[in-house]
């Protein structure tokens, strides 16, 4: 089974997991700890911040 190769970098999942509070989750149980909604979260804060970094 292939390992798919993620987009974003690990510093920034880190920086959006302390900014939407679950961060003490990932450092203990890693990514897979996370709940699928925290997942989702991370994914939208992401794409907003992205759509902003476009309108600069």
């Amino acid at each position: 089974m292939s390992r798919r190769r993620g987009v974003m970098s690990d510093q920034f999942k880190e920086e959006l997991a302390k900014e939407l509070g679950f961060y003490d989750t990932v450092k203990q149980e890693g990514w897979g700890g996370i709940k699928s909604r925290d997942a989702g979260n991370m994914v939208k804060r992401a794409i907003e911040l992205a759509e902003e970094r476009l309108k600069s």
